[in-house]
């Protein structure tokens, strides 16, 4: 399945500065897994050392956030966007 995942600017440099890859997936766990394989680094900025995706990224699968549907086992559908948000603090 052909999917699309769009990189927050601040993980550009890790694509190569594209700001959507195109890979293989299922799920929200394969496609990110595939992203890795294609552009290493991006498990470090996702996952903890535990592999569970750190609490300041946000991840959806077309407009609905992953937390509030299967987490990382969300299924994707070919040609789905799965887009990769950073969590913004402030005040």
């Amino acid at each position: 399945m052909s999917v699309t995942v769009r990189i927050p600017t601040q993980l550009r440099p890790l694509s190569g500065g594209d700001s959507e890859v195109t890979v293989d997936g299922t799920t929200v766990a394969e496609t990110l897994k595939a992203l890795e394989a294609v552009h290493p680094g991006f498990a470090d900025r996702l996952f903890d050392e535990k592999g569970k995706l750190r609490r300041f990224v946000n991840v959806f699968v077309t407009d609905e956030d992953i937390r509030f549907l299967e987490g990382i086992d969300t299924p994707v559908a070919d040609g789905t966007t799965v887009s990769i948000v950073p969590a913004v603090a402030g005040g």
